[in-house]
């Protein structure tokens, strides 16, 4: 096997391999089909690309996502390595030139969207260029149960019998078990060497707050992030465009992303935000699969995501350096009854159930006092061993929620369930309970003779939302269940009813409370400790020589290699060796410049120590 480690160093300048690269890696140069699922940020684009300067002949790299594709052969060129695209944002003329150079063979890697591998006249064009490997990005596409089915991708399957010899690699961030047996079934993958990665991205911060005026609270969370970089991800256009013109009227340079835009407008916005002109984009789901800014810092979500294979997406797209980087949701029971009222209108009554439990899914994971990161991994049937302080990365295990004697509320929730089901023959659901309980004079309740229940009016010392806290807080306890459907109703499980009968003392968690001050945070996971002034000063450096260039400043250098240096102080390019993100040909282009710069401001300033 050739020297992977040597490669992945000299010319991409990282000093090891992330979780299953290597195998994946070696599966493919020994002609294996390979399924990869890997987290987003987990370094799927390496498990195709490093093996691509090992083999002879051209890798074809398939890629919904013009964005994307100019993003991996920007970078991918920086570091010297022989890649292209074609899509629809070229000219004529630049088309003819890189059709040119594909058949003279002066390409490793071809980035191309799945529609024009399928047009006419290009299987010849993939017969002639001498096709080695095939590499399927996002392939969840292809599946009808992923969340961003493309017929298109369907189509992929021809390739089989185009190029017999080629091995194909499908790679995703996020499968469920009926979705990976999708991609392999629909991609025809022979006997494939099938490789899942750990969901968990261990230097992301997951907190969710109440929304309380979000406009506000996005603000106090910016304070002291003014040079960070950041998406905050909203349900609707109108609500992009408001709270984009909110953030801007306040002094940030923010700007908004979606589909309602035109196509110029879009495409300047994220060139604004990949160049760093532009901080902050407000974007509804439309934005972000086809960005790879490894330099954003946080991720707002102003309103409660479908489903948490999206919020894992989105929250996916910070950190993707390593560096520490937070994830706040802003959470409200209106959000749900919003997302309830969409679901209500989906005509498929199979996809309405879905989304239905989806949604409630959501609902457990905002609302949950537990570890956010377990709730996350066991959704993908990941089962994460924290310890006992937890994650160390989360609200709920930084800031464990107070905890009350909630014996009486629960006897009071669980006996109205059992009283309602007896009585009637039939369940209700929690809002009824709730009426219930509150004494509420409704339609329902008359007709069904449920203010005769023993239980009628006798919760009337908590409101309504409180007493849905408590319902919640008992499902997630496992002493009730939710039926699945449009209408589901709560049931006493077997646990529930044991422990009516026993009469023990039970502690329930408080609902989510706004934050107060909040404490230093600890060192958190993937920091690099530098000096911070000359950091910001390599930052300003490096946008100045990526403007020089036309690309996004991470193409130079990304933020961990700007900290280690901003930690080692090299004054020269030789002692840059060894300095994450650095490999031969960038040392080559800009180890000087970044050399001098450091060494001029070592005449002024002292060097600082670190442990």
């Amino acid at each position: 096997m050739p020297d992977l480690l040597f490669t992945l160093h000299s010319t991409f300048g990282y000093p090891e391999f992330r979780p299953l690269q290597r195998e994946i890696i070696e599966a493919s140069l020994a002609g294996r089909d390979v399924f990869a699922l890997l987290p987003t940020g987990g370094g799927k684009s390496m498990c195709y690309q490093l093996p691509a300067l090992h083999r002879a002949g051209l890798t074809v790299v398939v890629s919904p996502l013009i964005a994307l594709m100019k993003d991996q052969v920007d970078q991918l060129q920086a570091a010297g390595v022989a890649a292209t695209f074609l899509n629809s944002s070229l000219g004529a003329a630049e088309a003819r030139s890189r059709l040119a150079g594909l058949h003279r063979g002066e390409w490793r890697l071809l980035y191309v969207a799945p529609e024009r591998l399928m047009l006419d006249g290009w299987q010849e064009n993939l017969r002639a260029w001498n096709v080695s490997a095939l590499a399927i990005d996002e392939a969840h596409c292809v599946s009808e149960w992923g969340h961003d089915f493309r017929p298109e991708y369907r189509q992929l399957a021809a390739l089989r019998d185009l190029l017999p010899g080629a091995p194909v690699m499908a790679l995703t961030a996020t499968a469920t078990e009926r979705v990976r047996d999708d991609i392999v079934k629909h991609l025809r993958l022979r006997e494939p060497e099938i490789f899942v990665a750990s969901f968990n991205r261990p230097n992301l911060t997951y907190r969710v707050q109440p929304k309380d005026g979000p406009l506000q609270q996005i603000v106090a969370f910016l304070k002291n992030r003014d040079e960070e970089s950041g998406i905050v991800y909203c349900a609707t256009r109108a609500t992009t465009e408001r709270a984009a013109e909110a953030l801007a009227s306040r002094g940030f340079a923010a700007r908004p992303y979606h589909a309602g835009l035109t196509a110029e407008e879009r495409a300047r916005n994220q060139e604004l935000f990949l160049r760093d002109e532009v901080k902050i984009i407000c974007a509804t789901i439309a934005f972000g699969m086809g960005i790879n800014k490894p330099t954003v810092r946080w991720v707002v979500h102003y309103d409660l995501p479908k489903n948490i294979e999206g919020y894992y997406q989105e929250t996916g797209r910070a950190g993707r350096d390593g560096l520490p980087a937070d994830c706040l949701l802003l959470f409200s029971g209106g959000d749900a009854a919003k997302q309830t009222h969409f679901i209500d209108e989906i005509t498929d009554e199979h996809e309405r159930n879905v989304a239905r439990a989806q949604l409630r899914q959501m609902l457990r994971y905002a609302e949950s006092a537990g570890c956010r990161r377990r709730e996350l991994l066991g959704y993908f049937g990941e089962n994460f061993p924290a310890a006992d302080g937890g994650c160390g990365a989360c609200d709920n295990c930084l800031e464990p929620r107070e905890t009350y004697d909630g014996t009486v509320a629960a006897q009071k929730f669980l006996s109205c369930v059992y009283r309602a089901r007896q009585a009637s023959r039939f369940g209700v659901g929690m809002n009824h309970i709730v009426e219930i309980l509150t004494g509420a004079d409704t339609d329902k309740i008359r007709r069904w003779d449920h203010d005769r229940l023993s239980t009628y009016g006798i919760g009337k010392e908590l409101s309504r939302p409180q007493w849905l806290a408590v319902g919640r807080e008992l499902l997630r306890l496992g002493y009730a269940a939710q039926s699945e459907g449009e209408y589901p109703v709560l049931e006493l499980t077997p646990e529930g009813l044991e422990w009516l009968r026993a009469r023990k003392p039970l502690m329930l968690t408080k609902p989510m409370a706004l934050p107060k001050a909040r404490k230093v945070a600890p060192r958190r996971e993937g920091d690099v400790e530098c000096d911070e002034i000359l950091f910001a000063q390599l930052r300003a450096l490096r946008k100045e020589l990526a403007d020089e260039r036309g690309v996004p400043a991470y193409v130079i250098f990304g933020d961990k290699t700007l900290r280690e240096l901003a930690r080692a102080y090299p004054v020269t390019a030789a002692e840059m060796e060894g300095i994450f993100g650095i490999g031969e040909r960038k040392r080559e282009e800009f180890g000087e410049i970044f050399a001098r710069e450091i060494a001029g401001y070592l005449e002024n300033n002292s060097r600082m120590k670190f442990d």
